[in-house]
């Protein structure tokens, strides 16, 4: 086994704030950023902080930036840089620092509770659902996100503008009204709430400018653009600026009424 050894700068510091400092590591060959990382904590700076669990790009936790870039330290193999290259890792850049690499995620919590559950169907039990394959792998690819939200951190709308926070839920999340609102059965209209009215309303919708920004950053290879925010943009305009669509829905509610 080859081994060099390789230039890091890495962020360090607390809520009070911080700097980058420089340390020389070996790294061996297959390894990937979290193994140097690792090898840091248990040659030079015992008390450094970095939040990982799987090691297998599946548990989302060790998001982090590389020279700039949201990526997951397990995911990230030291063969993509040059050896006399300096890598630079920093914390996610869009949420509060607690220590080192660990930034305080809670922002992506509070919106994933905002965002209404699933709706069953009434009549039907666990079980009884049936649903067209076709209708069943469309929304199937959104589920195999691992919460390691470098969606959220990429996205300019969060990054960049700390005011926007509060009316915007990111596109991890405008992503999961996505899935809902395809979903076949989701009685959530039958039952009052308009999933397409909310994501416009309520979770700021209108702020993403399908840059792809997040797109490009997930490890799952979802294609969070194209395949979830512009579709919701697209029902949710036919909603409220299609005449057709309003004067339809109008129709339906006075013959309800009746």
């Amino acid at each position: 086994m080859s081994s060099y050894e390789a230039r890091f700068k890495v962020w360090r510091g607390d809520v009070g704030g911080g700097g980058l400092e420089d340390f020389a590591v070996e790294v061996n060959d297959g390894e990937v950023v979290l193994d140097i990382i690792h090898r840091l904590q248990a040659t030079q700076v015992p008390d450094l902080a970095v939040r990982w669990n799987c090691k297998a790009g599946k548990c989302g936790s060790c998001s982090a930036e590389i020279n700039g870039r949201p990526r997951l330290l397990c995911m990230t193999r030291m063969s993509v840089f040059d050896r006399d290259e300096t890598i630079t890792v920093t914390p996610l850049r869009a949420f509060p620092v607690i220590r080192d690499l660990v930034t305080d995620v809670g922002f992506n919590y509070t919106k994933a509770r905002q965002v209404p559950a699933f709706v069953p169907p009434e009549g039907l039990g666990p079980g009884e659902y049936r649903m067209m394959q076709e209708d069943v792998e469309r929304p199937q690819e959104f589920r195999k996100c691992i919460e390691c939200f470098l969606c959220q951190d990429t996205c300019h709308v969060v990054r960049d503008h700390e005011e926007n926070k509060a009316a915007f839920a990111g596109p991890r999340f405008l992503m999961r009204v996505a899935e809902l609102d395809m979903h076949p059965l989701d009685a959530a209209e039958e039952n009052g709430l308009d999933r397409r009215r909310t994501a416009q309303d309520e979770h700021g919708l209108g702020y993403c400018n399908i840059t792809k920004c997040c797109t490009e950053v997930c490890p799952e290879g979802i294609r969070i653009t194209d395949n979830a925010l512009i579709p919701l943009k697209e029902r949710a305009v036919d909603r409220k600026y299609d005449p057709l669509v309003w004067l339809g829905s109008k129709i339906r509610r006075r013959s309800s009424a009746g």
